[in-house]
């Protein structure tokens, strides 16, 4: 099993020179979770404002969108789960982002297939939203993803374990 770090702040600055434990990727990938609270309030539940943070976060992190952010109010069964969810498809995987705004909290997940700036990820979601209390969760997705083409060495990730 690939293991999942997570790391707890209280402070985006305490996020500064975070870094996975191993630099390089393993696998198809990593999967950055952010589970953030004590945020700005009008951000977190403004539509407008959370499509052009997913808009502009794809470039800062070397990604490249392939959509436009598709951003919308949510208001379920539940009345106090309102919020805002959105979404971009990039070319590496998906940006997703869900908030319940009378709750004061919102979930940021970045997967990609290749490698990132996590610290640029982390501290740009941060300060958008002015973050005050958040936990980091990251994970290398697909440890035995076979890369390149079949029959050919793995170009990364980790040996296939021996199959009896």
């Amino acid at each position: 099993m690939t293991p999942i770090i997570s790391v707890s702040q209280t402070s985006p600055a305490m996020a500064e020179g975070w870094h996975p434990a191993a630099t390089g990727s393993v696998g198809f990938g990593p999967h950055l979770m952010l589970d953030c609270r004590q945020c700005h309030p009008g951000k977190i539940g403004d539509v407008a404002y959370v499509f052009e943070v997913l808009k502009t976060l794809p470039a800062q992190v070397g990604m490249t969108a392939i959509t436009q952010p598709y951003v919308f109010p949510y208001a379920g069964l539940v009345p106090e789960d309102r919020g805002v969810t959105g979404m971009v498809v990039i070319a590496e995987s998906h940006l997703s982002f869900h908030s319940f705004t009378e709750k004061d909290y919102f979930f940021f997940d970045l997967f990609s297939c290749k490698p990132f700036a996590v610290d640029a990820a982390v501290q740009f979601v941060l300060k958008a939203f002015e973050v005050n209390h958040w936990e980091l969760h990251y994970a290398e997705r697909g440890r035995y993803f076979p890369r390149g083409t079949p029959g050919a060495p793995p170009t990364r990730g980790l040996p296939l374990p021996d199959r009896e």
